[in-house]
């Protein structure tokens, strides 16, 4: 079990806990879950509260992160080295905002 497991498990510990889940599972998946829980030092709630916590943590992750091809990502890098200049329009719109501001 890592430190930053335990100070993690710890931090929990101390927080008022107010909301509560449950779950139906089979006697197999509670065995299997006991053992696993067992063998990080854990009784199973602690196991299945962090187990939850890391994994939700895992997909929001891999959900919010962008991820690009090497196409992608020369294409990102190009245009940032080498921006293209800017259109009329971008310098009529500059200079509109710079009037407004100044007033």
């Amino acid at each position: 079990m890592s430190t930053e497991l335990n100070t993690d498990s710890t931090r929990v510990n101390k927080i008022r806990k107010n909301a509560r889940l449950e779950a139906r599972v089979t006697e197999e998946q509670k065995h299997l879950m006991e053992r696993a829980a067992f063998l990080r030092g854990q009784n199973l709630t602690e196991f299945m509260v962090a187990v939850l916590a890391e994994t939700s943590m895992q997909i929001i992750k891999d959900c919010e992160l962008l991820q690009l091809t090497d196409r992608d990502r020369q294409a990102f890098v190009d245009a940032l080295l080498n921006p293209p200049a800017p259109s009329d329009r971008a310098y009529a719109d500059a200079q509109w905002y710079e009037q407004m501001m100044n007033k």
